[in-house]
């Protein structure tokens, strides 16, 4: 048994739009800058963990994604697991591959995540998304979420100016939902959501590989156009497609292959979702997270979290116990998830603005992390940071996430 599991070296490609290029080219380019990172060879892998979640959908690779893969781009021969657990499918396989490690199964593996989404038949696209729920019911619940929603700007200020264009993913509409319930028990303010989502948006012009660059001011995310109230599409992150890796290694390689830039995973959590309307699976998860670091929310300096929308962010705060229920807008408003504030959340840009093709999305979280704490992230770099938290969801069971994984690590 490893005493210790250790992040060896991680990669991202730049996230965006890639019509012309196969699933195998952007998982190819993953895999070769991961082992450039940490300066490894490919015969050194002894496993691999392989993210996906559309592929199915679109290229109807339902099965064996990994190995097809892989060994396109010349790993073959080790066992390969596939994942798909709806947003947190990369995050799922990083927990994956902790255990085998672990267990002493391994020394060094491979965990990768590649994501095909972006499509220009828009209606399968924005469709495909209704896979991370309970397509039972899904159809119901957004006809009934939608008489809400339609309520709740008939109570409110803003005027609807018929903005709503091309449609969106069934996700929209369930975040939307959260967000006007939590508007209706806190005092949460659509300003509170733009803060959020302007701060990912200036983020992300100091990340190259970050799929939209460009700087939002507040006023411009309230002034975009509405998706679902009280989100503006400024506000939710955007399809597109991509890749990241990490190379995870045990105490043993880590000493028979010295690299100073290795980074120790202090705890690596999945929890799974409930149809229990009081349940909160992120404070569960986080709170085994902790207790398995020996650590508490003060203890951590930088946070990437899954801000699918501003109001994912916002709410995450709350759940992670970096303040009171109900105070994640004035939090966020004070500046102290800002670079340079008390607790920076999502430096990458997050889902918002780094972009979300899913399959990667929970790797894209480490890379940043990890680079974070290399001390490696130039214009976005935190100071000093020790301690990193990710936090990633997938899908949706009754009124929370179906998986959601909490990853705490630190700076060897």
């Amino acid at each position: 048994m490893s005493d210790n599991v250790y992040i060896y070296g991680t990669s991202m490609i730049k996230f965006g739009k890639y019509l012309d290029r196969s699933i195998k080219n952007l998982a190819g380019d993953a895999l070769e800058s991961v082992l450039t990172d940490c300066s490894l060879e490919k015969s050194q892998l002894e496993a691999a963990w392989y993210s996906n979640s559309f592929q199915g959908i679109f290229d109807f690779q339902h099965c064996i994604r990994g190995q097809v893969a892989l060994t396109a781009n010349g790993l073959d021969k080790i066992p390969v697991t596939n994942v798909e657990n709806a947003c947190a499918s990369a995050s799922t396989a990083l927990n994956g591959a902790w255990m085998a490690i672990k267990s002493g199964q391994f020394d060094c593996a491979l965990v990768i995540g590649a994501e095909k989404i972006y499509n220009e038949d828009r209606k399968l696209m924005m469709g495909s998304y209704s896979a991370g729920t309970d397509v039972e019911v899904t159809k119901q619940m957004i006809e009934q979420l939608k008489k809400e929603e339609a309520k709740a700007k008939s109570k409110s200020d803003k005027e609807a100016d018929g903005a709503k264009k091309q449609g969106h993913s069934a996700f929209m509409d369930i975040y939307a939902f959260s967000a006007r319930q939590h508007m209706q028990k806190y005092g949460t303010t659509q300003r509170q959501l733009a803060v959020v989502a302007a701060k990912a948006h200036n983020n992300s012009t100091m990340n190259p590989l970050a799929q939209y660059q460009f700087p939002q001011t507040v006023e411009q995310v309230m002034a975009d156009y509405e998706v679902a109230f009280p989100l503006t599409r400024s506000m939710c992150a955007p399809t597109g497609d991509g890749a990241a890796a990490a190379i995870v290694c045990s105490e043993k390689f880590l000493r028979e292959n010295p690299n100073p830039r290795a980074v120790l995973i202090r705890a690596s959590v999945m929890s799974g979702g409930s149809l229990d309307p009081e349940d909160q699976i992120c404070a569960r998860a986080s709170s085994k997270a902790y207790h398995m670091a020996g650590l508490g929310p003060k203890d951590i300096d930088v946070v990437e979290v899954h801000d699918a929308t501003a109001f994912g962010e916002l709410s995450t705060i709350e759940k992670l116990g970096f303040c009171e229920k109900g105070e994640g807008g004035p939090f966020s408003e004070s500046g102290a998830t800002a670079l340079d504030g008390s607790i920076p959340f999502n430096p990458s840009g997050g889902l918002i603005s780094r972009g979300h093709p899913v399959g990667a999305s929970g790797l894209a979280q480490i890379y940043e992390l990890v680079t974070q704490l290399r001390g490696e992230a130039g214009e976005r770099q935190v100071d000093d940071p020790r301690i990193a938290l990710a936090e990633n969801g997938g899908g949706t069971i009754g009124h929370g996430a179906a998986a959601l994984c909490i990853h705490i690590l630190e700076r060897t």
